[in-house]
Order: C-alpha cells, then sequence, then structure tokens
C-alpha cells in the first residue's frame, strides 16, 4: 500500500504521518518523490487499512492498495498517463514521436549528415551512440566525448533533441554536458548501480527492455530509477531474445505496448531497427507498432548504410527514411494521432 501525500507537504507533516504509521506498529518507507507528491510504502492489510482511515488526514491526497510490486511506476498510483518532454518532443501526450540517427557516431561529416536527414523525416530527437557495449572487444567502441561534443555540434545546427547511450557513471558523468536525453540499454537494464545514478540526474532516461527480461523486470528496472527521483523515463520495447535466431535478431514483443500502458502511466517508445536487424523489416514493424498504441519510435538511419561502422544491415537508407516517415504519418492520421 502506499500513501500519496498533498503536494508541497513540509518535512514537520510528513515526519507526523510517519509517527502515525508507526505508532500503529508500521514501518513506513519513503519511496521519494511522484512529481510534487511524496509517496511512503507500507505493508498493510486491507483490512487493516480500512480502520486506520488515513484518508481524512489533511495532508493525505489518497491511499492506494497495490497489486504489483512496482510502486512509482503504477497506473494505480498515477492514473493520468506521464509526459516526458525533451526538447521540442513530447512522449506521451497523444503524438507519435520519432527518434533517428545513427547506431554510433562515426564522424562529423556522417553525423551532421544524418542529423540534416532525420529533421527532414519528421525526427524530433537525433540518436547517436558515443559510447557502445558491443559483444566483441575488438568492435568499434564509440568516439565517447568527441562523439558527444559532435551531437551537440549536430543540435545546435537543426534543433533536434540528442539521446545517446550510457554504459557506466563514467559515461552517464560525461553525457550530462552534452545530451538532452540518457539511454540506458538492453544490456544495462539491470545494471542497478547505474540505474540508481540516472535516477539522481535531472534527465529524461529512455529505458530498453533487456532482451530477456520480463515485463516485470523492465519495469521494476524503471522503479529503480523512480525511487531515486527521477521520473522522467521513456520505456522501450527493442524486441527478446527467443528461438527465433536464422531469420530475425531479436523477436518483436507488440503485446508489451498495450499490456504496458495498462500496467504504468510511462510513455513507451518501439524499436523495430533492432528487434528485427533487418532493414527490410523496419518499416512494416514501425507502422504496427504505431497501430500498437506506442507513443513513438527509435530507428537507425545512417546516409550510407553499408559503410556503417556497426549495424549497417538494420540501419535505413535516406530513401527508406523518408518511406518510414511517410508510412508513420498515414498509420497516424488514420488513428486519429499527430505526427
Amino acid at each position: 500500500m502506499v500513501v500519496v501525500l498533498k503536494q508541497n507537504v513540509s518535512p514537520s507533516e510528513v515526519a507526523e504521518i510517519n509517527r502515525r504509521l508507526e505508532g500503529f506498529g508500521f514501518s513506513p518507507r519513503l519511496l521519494g518523490k511522484r512529481r510534487n507528491n511524496i509517496v511512503i510504502d507500507i505493508d498493510i492489510e486491507p483490512d487493516v487499512l480500512k480502520g486506520l482511515d488515513l484518508q481524512t488526514l489533511p495532508w493525505v491526497e489518497r491511499v492506494v492498495p497495490l497489486n504489483n510490486p512496482f510502486k512509482l511506476a503504477s497506473r494505480e498510483v498515477r492514473g493520468e498517463n506521464s509526459v516526458v518532454r525533451v526538447g521540442r518532443a513530447a512522449f506521451g501526450d497523444g503524438s507519435v514521436t520519432l527518434i533517428a540517427g545513427p547506431c554510433a557516431v562515426e564522424s562529423r561529416k556522417q553525423l551532421l549528415e544524418a542529423a540534416r536527414l532525420a529533421a527532414i523525416g519528421g525526427a524530433k530527437v537525433l540518436r547517436g551512440g558515443a559510447f557502445k557495449p558491443r559483444t566483441s572487444p575488438y568492435s568499434f567502441q564509440g568516439l565517447e566525448l568527441e562523439g558527444l561534443k559532435l551531437l551537440t555540434e549536430a543540435a545546435a545546427e537543426t534543433g533536434l533533441a540528442t539521446v545517446t547511450e550510457v554504459v557506466d557513471e563514467r559515461s552517464l558523468e560525461m553525457a550530462l554536458d552534452y545530451v538532452d536525453m540518457v539511454q540506458v540499454g538492453a544490456r544495462n537494464m539491470q545494471n542497478f548501480q547505474l540505474l540508481r545514478a540516472v535516477g539522481r540526474v535531472e534527465k529524461p532516461v529512455l529505458l530498453k527492455r533487456g532482451m530477456s527480461a520480463t515485463v516485470k523486470e523492465w519495469l521494476m528496472a524503471a522503479e529503480y530509477i523512480m525511487s531515486e527521483g527521477n521520473e522522467d523515463i521513456v520505456l522501450c520495447e527493442r524486441g527478446i531474445r527467443t528461438f527465433e535466431q536464422q531469420y530475425m535478431r531479436n523477436t518483436l514483443d507488440l503485446s508489451v505496448v498495450p499490456l504496458v500502458k495498462q500496467l504504468s502511466h510511462l510513455p513507451v517508445i518501439v524499436d523495430p531497427s533492432h528487434a528485427t536487424g533487418r532493414r527490410d523489416l523496419i518499416i512494416p514493424m514501425a507502422r504496427a507498432a504505431v497501430a500498437a498504441g506506442a507513443d513513438g519510435l527509435i530507428v537507425e538511419m545512417h546516409p550510407r548504410p553499408d559503410e556503417a561502422l556497426c549495424d549497417g544491415k538494420q540501419s535505413l537508407s535516406p530513401d527508406e527514411f523518408g518511406q518510414l516517415s511517410r508510412d508513420i504519418e498515414m498509420v497516424s492520421r488514420a488513428l486519429g494521432r499527430v505526427f
């Protein structure tokens, strides 16, 4: 059960309700703030809750018995959709927001070309990896600080917001001065130290689902971030590992889009590039994602995919990206949504 206190309660009022709960024999845990509300968690049986009548206390907004282990991320605690704003982009307001760019920042020329194409195609956020967690230690690992500086330059020219993946606390500290949003990738979804660290910063977070993660594990990862005070989280479905490995990189689980939007108030986007690993499947799966209710898409696009230093096979060409943009606009309009 959680007790949601009214906005801007004083520290003395928080202390008072803690004393009252302790007087009833409970051990309240401060979960942190939900927007301007303070949320307190206690273990309590529903029948006992009725007898306490906590709702009558002047600083209590509401008392919520929870059915899920994730609390701050739960739709039960926050009924309305959370809207996460990144530059001019908004996730969760009913529109369809596109994030696009190369898998990795390779050079100034490559990134500026990609950024211009992304802006022309209707993207509002530019993606580009400065730190690349690769399966092989011999693969391209990213330009790091130089890549971050190039993202800032591309943003200044195009007006796009920027997002890049962070892989540890060092890369997080570096990225904060250069990008508008930080990404926690699939491999780090359960890196709890990193989750707590991004929870303490004032930047929106793009949290990808782990390649073998359950829905509960994914939402509990978001809970780690929120428990540290950062509620600006966008969830990203990027495909899960199944027995299919011959024809696709992963299996895109589109059922989680409507499911997670029932369970949680956080916005959900889809990454059809990593989900399929195939350039020819990105556009149809992007259309399907929007139809399923996704708040946006993140796709890989490269000015010259055949020359890409990583993930060229799942990167759209400029012409293909233009087609994706037109298709997404068409599907969005058919559903009465804005792209």
